[in-house]
C-alpha cells in the first residue's frame, strides 16, 4: 500500500527556490512530455468513464460554472466538485492515499507548494494541455510538465467608497500604518488562510516584521479567511482591509458594491494556483480532457470574467474596469520558503496580533 510518507516541510528542505513571479522549479528532471490537445478520441474515451472528480479550493460558485461549462461542452461526463479550502484538499488527498484510496483525479489548490510535495512523491502524472505547451510563459508552468498556473491573483488593499474618499485612500502598505485608520482595518489571518500566509510570507521579506509590529498596534478587525476582509468592507464594519482577495473585491464592485482595490506602491503580494493530474486517477481519459479544457481560452475567460481571476493565457481579455495585470506591481512569490517558513509566521503573527 502506498502511504504519502513526506510532510511539505520534510519535501520542501533542500528544494531549490521556485522562479520569481509564478512559483514553480526550474531544476532539471526529465523533459516535459509532448503537448497533448482534445481529440475526438480522448472525448470517446473520456465519456466511456462518464466522469471526473476535481478537488478545488475555487470559490465554489465559479468551480460550479467550470463544471457547469465543461459537462456542456462534452455531453456524457459529469464533473464532481469536491470544493474546501486549499490546506484542507491537501490534508484529504493525504489521507487518502495513505488509505489507498485513489478518489482525485485533478486538483487545484491555492499553495502551489502542494503541487512540488506530489510531484516529488510521484504521484502526478506527467501532462502538457496543448494550451499550456503554446501559450502559458515558462514561469508558469512546471519544466517537467506536471502542473501549471490554472489560475492567478493579488493580494490587495481596499477601502468602502462610502466611508472614505478616493484622495483620503491609503496607496500602500505604510500608510496604513497612519494613525487616523486606527480601529478602521480589517485584516485576515495566515492559520487560515493559504493567500494569507503566502501574503504575510512576501510582506515580512520585503517589508520586515516591523511593519507588523506597528500595524498591531492599530487595533486591527482579526478575521479568517481571505475572502472575509473583502466582506466586512463591504458590510462597511471597517472603512479599509489591510489584506484579502482582489477576485472578491472585484465580485463586490461589480454588483455595485461600494468597495475600491488599491495596489500598493510596494507592490501587491502575488498569488498562484496550479492545477494537475494524478497518476492514479480512476478517471484517466476524463482528467486528462478536464486538463485540457481547463487552460483553453474558454475556460480561462470564464474564470476571469466570472471569478474575477487573472488568467496567463495571452488569448483571454480583461475585463473592462479592472486594472491591467501589466500595470500591476507584484511582490515575488516563492512557496518553498514560505513553506519553511510557515510555522515560525504563524506563531510570530499570533504573538504579534495576539490572535
Amino acid at each position: 500500500m502506498r502511504k504519502i510518507t513526506l510532510s511539505r516541510r520534510d519535501v520542501l528542505k533542500g528544494t531549490s527556490a521556485l522562479a520569481a513571479g509564478a512559483a514553480f522549479s526550474t531544476h532539471v528532471m526529465a523533459a516535459a512530455p509532448p503537448a497533448s490537445a482534445i481529440t475526438p478520441a480522448l472525448v470517446e474515451a473520456a465519456q466511456k468513464e462518464g466522469k471526473v472528480i476535481w478537488y478545488t479550493s475555487v470559490d465554489l460558485p465559479l468551480a460550479e460554472k467550470v463544471a457547469k461549462a465543461f459537462e456542456a461542452k462534452f455531453p456524457g461526463i459529469a464533473v464532481r466538485v469536491e470544493r474546501t479550502g486549499a490546506e484542507r484538499v491537501f490534508q484529504r488527498i493525504g489521507q487518502e492515499y495513505a488509505s489507498n484510496i485513489h478518489a482525485v483525479d485533478v486538483a487545484n489548490s491555492s499553495d502551489a507548494a502542494h503541487f512540488i510535495v506530489w510531484k516529488k512523491e510521484g504521484l502526478l502524472l506527467p501532462y502538457v494541455p496543448e494550451d499550456v505547451a503554446q501559450f502559458y510563459p515558462a514561469e508558469h508552468k512546471d519544466p517537467d510538465g506536471h502542473f501549471a498556473s490554472f489560475r492567478v491573483w493579488v493580494c490587495i488593499i481596499a477601502y468602502n467608497t462610502n466611508l472614505v474618499k478616493a484622495a483620503d485612500a491609503p496607496k500602500s502598505f505604510a500608510d496604513l500604518l497612519d494613525p487616523k485608520w486606527m480601529g478602521k482595518i480589517v485584516k485576515a489571518h495566515p492559520s487560515y488562510s493559504g493567500t494569507i500566509m503566502t501574503a504575510t510570507y512576501q510582506m515580512q521579506r520585503d517589508l520586515g516584521w516591523g511593519y507588523f509590529e506597528k500595524l498591531a498596534l492599530q487595533k486591527i478587525m482579526q478575521v479568517q479567511s481571505s475572502a472575509d476582509p473583502p466582506k466586512r468592507l463591504a458590510l462597511g464594519e471597517r472603512s479599509v482591509m489591510a489584506d484579502g482577495n482582489e477576485y472578491n473585491i472585484f465580485q463586490i464592485k461589480e454588483k455595485d458594491g461600494s468597495v475600491e482595490p488599491v495596489y500598493a506602491t510596494e507592490g501587491s503580494p502575488l498569488i498562484v494556483g496550479p492545477t494537475g493530474m494524478f497518476k492514479a486517477a480512476p478517471n484517466p481519459n476524463a482528467a486528462k480532457l478536464f486538463c485540457n479544457y481547463s487552460f483553453t481560452p474558454e475556460c480561462q475567460q470564464l474564470i476571469v470574467d466570472v471569478g474575477g481571476l487573472r488568467s496567463m493565457h495571452p488569448r483571454t481579455k480583461e475585463k473592462a474596469g479592472r486594472k491591467p495585470w501589466k500595470d500591476i506591481k507584484t511582490m515575488k512569490d516563492d512557496p518553498v520558503a514560505v513553506e519553511k517558513m510557515s510555522e515560525e509566521i504563524k506563531t510570530r503573527y499570533s504573538k504579534i496580533f495576539r490572535v
